[in-house]
């Protein structure tokens, strides 16, 4: 029997659980309840109803998917032990080819554009680091320039004549939004209701089942396919040994190279629709230039945060998604509210660290809910000029607080040439 089809005839080895553990769905289950608690609570301790509304999850869920499909393209990529730090410049590169695409063909034709423009920076991306070993990130920066001048001279170039602004595209045609009308009027009264617990949770439900695009269900469709492709087939466990150890691959039949061109392909193709959702779903703007607004580099935290495992990076997405959407929703006052959500989610861990002895993390818990509770009662809203960077501070807190438990690939960024031990 050949060393290719071990590696082939391994998904079909059953994994043993350790007892006792809890499985990853049901940990997303448990974290998503908790979440709710706690953002429910902050609501009626502050009176700031928009943490829980209808139109905040709308919002919210608008905002999470381009940090969705960038995350799921550095998933693909790193996977296959490529780091992609142009996302950003791809999802640049996928807004403009949505505006173009959907301005003379149409949504889909947009859509099909902002892929194309996106796979293709993800190809120069494979070229650089896989055929010529460029350093990765020296590349991906390179990337993220070079989407930002293509775009710009392209719309001076196409949309400038139509639009008179060659940072602006002209009126583009939008996805059309489908909502569960009987289910979204029944939520609508709970949400009125007002009370404890249900009027939160049909509130956020009632947002993410009313005016809901195609290109959204698409989005989100594309997590649970991602893990089935990665962890469920062949290919993807071929893909995912060029990640982990190449050179052992390589030995056991496997195209290193063409699995990696293929992942991160495919990895500048989600960018790109992460730069489509931006132009092509209703309440976002038409193209404009630099209107990702860093949310390629947000969307790779999410990842980060995730673990590198689609599940974990869904909640990422979710996360930084709801904190843009609540600045958008409710303003400063809103975001002030979060930190009192904050304040008790720190407590509720302060105390689990007891239970388990942890006293410095404990300790530090403390100190944290301090400061976050002196920050809001010090303020009646947060300075209009901050407001706008609450994502991007989220960023930061969940990053420093998440990096102890990341496993990342093994061979993720790192140099391969086939033949090399």
């Amino acid at each position: 029997m050949s060393t290719d089809v071990a590696l082939e005839s391994a998904p079909a080895t059953p994994v043993r659980r350790r007892r006792g553990r809890i499985p990853g769905w049901l940990r997303g289950v448990i974290w998503a309840v908790i979440a709710i608690a706690v953002i429910s609570s902050a609501s009626y301790s502050t009176g700031v109803a928009a943490l829980t509304s209808s139109n905040t999850a709308s919002t919210a869920l608008r905002l999470a998917l381009p940090i969705l499909l960038c995350a799921l393209g550095g998933l693909w990529a790193e996977r296959a032990g490529v780091v992609n730090i142009g996302l950003e410049g791809m999802m640049i590169l996928g807004t403009w080819g949505a505006a173009w695409g959907s301005y003379y063909g149409g949504v889909w034709s947009g859509l099909l554009a902002a892929l194309l423009f996106g796979a293709l920076g993800g190809l120069l991306h494979a070229v650089a680091t896989v055929t010529f070993n460029v350093n990765h990130i020296v590349s991906g920066v390179a990337i993220n320039l070079l989407g930002l001048g293509v775009t710009k001279y392209l719309a001076n170039l196409i949309f400038a004549p139509i639009s008179g602004n060659p940072r602006q595209s002209p009126p583009v045609p939008k996805f059309d939004t489908y909502s569960a009308t009987f289910l979204s009027d029944w939520l609508g009264d709970l949400e009125k209701q007002q009370r404890v617990g249900i009027s939160d949770v049909a509130g956020i439900l009632r947002g993410l089942v009313t005016e809901v695009a195609p290109l959204t269900m698409i989005a989100i469709l594309l997590v649970p396919v991602s893990f089935w492709v990665l962890w469920r087939t062949r290919f993807g466990l071929r893909l995912r040994s060029c990640g982990e150890n190449p050179v052992a691959a390589e030995s056991l039949g496997v195209n290193v190279y063409l699995h990696k061109y293929v992942a991160v392909i495919i990895s500048g193709a989600f960018a790109g629709m992460g730069g489509a959702s931006l132009v092509l779903l209703r309440g976002g703007a038409d193209y404009l230039e630099n209107q990702t607004n860093g949310r390629g580099y947000i969307g790779l935290a999410a990842m980060i945060f995730g673990n590198w495992r689609p599940g974990g990076l869904l909640g990422g997405a979710a996360l930084f998604g709801y904190a843009d959407g609540l600045q958008l929703a409710g303003g400063g006052e809103a975001v002030l509210a979060l930190l009192y959500g904050a304040v008790i989610l720190v407590a509720v861990i302060v105390i689990v660290q007891l239970f388990r002895r942890q006293w410095i993390a404990a300790g530090l818990g403390v100190v944290g809910a301090g400061v976050l509770y002196a920050i809001y009662w010090a303020n009646d809203t947060l300075p209009s000029d901050l407001i706008p960077y609450t994502a991007h501070f989220v960023t930061l807190i969940v990053l420093a607080v998440a990096s102890q438990r990341l496993r990342p690939p093994k061979a993720d960024g790192q140099p391969y040439r086939r033949g090399e031990d």
